[in-house]
């Protein structure tokens, strides 16, 4: 399935379900490859993308195994791919401890999540699979059982090691958060903000840890050094520099997400594009 090289990172938050088919009609003109869709979406709320368009893929990023049931699961993928074939990416992802109850034994939860997957009458298509994942485990599961591996929050360091983890031939899709904005206080405070919520979350701080970053660069809002490995932040022509890197690292596919604009990002994707989209 050919999602490109460069794709899109967006919940429907910021401009509403109501403009899905809007937002998806210009991420196709601009020449985007897929739509990765956050907010722990279902596989039904891809649709809007899909019939608004007719070359775009769209993907769960991600499909959350504690909200979801693997039977429902595949029947509806099964309907979406049936309307809309070689268009869609089945993400699935484990979530965080801070924000799931349930949260335990997160390797072998998805295992016992793509078990169930793969013994409905429907199973999504291996090749049209892929897990969010950070840590060896889980994406070296990533490379046994899917097409690959979904990464998010990951400075291009991270990007090489899922590469030589994964293997070669598998997904290695990293999204990269983004301020187009050539005014560097307030660029930063954007990034900064954004930043809050994963500096929070275990999963993605001991990530961080693990790949040279200090308990120092995790406080007080993130060091600028951290804030600019993972977040870049300035013209469009300074943040394909960090999406090329992550190309260079092994990337097969990253998906930008542009912050600090509101509604749709028409601005900061039609830059963007104009610079990393052939």
């Amino acid at each position: 399935m050919d999602i490109g090289r460069i794709g899109i990172w967006t919940s429907y938050r910021p401009f509403g379900v109501e403009c899905a088919g809007e937002a998806a009609k210009l991420a196709e003109q601009l020449g985007y490859g897929a739509w990765w869709v956050g907010g722990s979406p279902h596989v039904p709320d891809i649709r809007p993308i899909l019939e608004a368009t007719s070359t775009l893929a769209a993907a769960t990023g991600i499909l959350n195994v504690w909200i979801n049931e693997p039977g429902q699961t595949a029947a509806a993928d099964a309907a979406l791919r049936a309307d809309f074939p070689g268009r869609f990416v089945l993400g699935i992802g484990i979530g965080h401890p801070e924000a799931t109850s349930d949260y335990r034994r997160p390797l072998a939860s998805m295992r016992a999540f793509l078990d169930g997957l793969d013994a409905t009458p429907t199973p999504p298509p291996v090749d049209e699979r892929c897990l969010a994942a950070l840590g060896p485990k889980m994406l070296a599961l990533a490379g046994e059982r899917t097409a690959g591996a979904h990464t998010y929050f990951v400075p291009v360091e991270h990007t090489r090691f899922a590469r030589e983890r994964i293997g070669s031939g598998r997904l290695v899709a990293p999204e990269v958060a983004c301020v187009v904005d050539t005014d560097p206080v307030r660029a930063k405070a954007v990034a900064r903000d954004y930043a809050k919520l994963y500096l929070g979350l275990h999963n993605y701080t001991q990530n961080l840890l693990d790949f040279g970053f200090t308990e120092g660069d995790l406080a007080d809002g993130g060091s600028d050094r951290l804030i600019d490995a993972v977040i870049p932040q300035g013209s469009a022509e300074q943040i394909a520099e960090v999406v090329r890197a992550h190309l260079d690292a092994g990337a097969d596919h990253v998906c930008l997400q542009p912050l600090g604009e509101e509604g749709i990002p028409r601005e900061s994707w039609t830059a963007l594009a104009k610079v990393l989209v052939d």
